[in-house]
């Protein structure tokens, strides 16, 4: 009989028959915090994959643009396909240059503020897609303990009113609720701790890319600085 009640009484502690003992509202929060657990997940899968086929991307960019190879023929082979990061930058200020001349350009100072514009709104919504979805992180890391903790306020009042009720201070009586409380903390501590290290590790990702497209731009920008001298100081000349 005693192994009979320990069982029993093993099966009521385990984690599922203390989620199906739990009131409605601390149910509904730990169906949301396991949701925002498994939303967490899904995007540190997406960021690692996404982040290192964006590395890979860099790498070989600029492993093309640095070898010498023409920049207008490289202009032709990129500007057909559908381009992010460096290459994204890179075809953008190309674009500029080419309507600019297209169109007689005159003013150096014009054509160069133009590119860096082009760049520089380019360079902004690569980083903002670089960011994307790292708000989601930041908001389950620091919401998610307050969530389980409003659970565990809840599962905790229930159990004193379990108490009131029975008018008994028996640990039997309050020990469900008491559990089911504490399993809501745990719930959020396991969507929270997550995200938190994620947000971290993927904002700095972020920021490196970032910095790298920037150091990108200004190199790129002095290049086509330099070109610009060449092709209008003799027009200017003439005229």
């Amino acid at each position: 009989m005693e192994q009979v009640g320990l069982a029993a009484a093993t099966a009521d502690v385990s984690l599922w028959s203390l989620f199906m003992q739990a009131g409605i509202v601390v149910k509904l929060v730990m169906l949301g915090l396991i949701a925002a657990s498994v939303w967490t997940w899904a995007i540190v899968i997406d960021k690692y994959l996404a982040y290192g086929r964006a590395r890979r991307q860099f790498d070989k960019f600029e492993q093309v643009f640095w070898s010498g190879q023409s920049l207008e023929e490289l202009y032709r082979t990129l500007s057909e396909r559908n381009n992010t990061g460096l290459a994204s930058i890179f075809v953008a200020a190309m674009r500029e240059w080419k309507k600019s001349f297209e169109r007689g350009a005159r003013s150096p100072i014009g054509l160069q503020m133009r590119i860096d514009r082009a760049m520089d709104v380019t360079l902004a919504r690569e980083t903002e897609f670089l960011s994307a979805r790292l708000g989601s992180l930041a908001t389950i890391g620091s919401a998610g303990p307050f969530i389980g903790l409003f659970g565990t306020v809840v599962g905790i009042m229930t159990s004193f009113q379990a108490i009131a009720g029975s008018k008994s201070t028996n640990l039997a009586v309050v020990a469900p609720g008491i559990a089911e409380a504490l399993l809501a903390t745990a719930i959020g501590l396991v969507a929270a701790i997550p995200a938190v290290i994620a947000y971290n590790k993927f904002s700095a990702d972020a920021g490196k890319l970032s910095g790298r497209m920037e150091g990108f731009a200004d190199e790129f920008s002095a290049i086509l600085s330099r070109q610009i001298d060449e092709k209008l100081q003799p027009r200017q000349a003439a005229q």
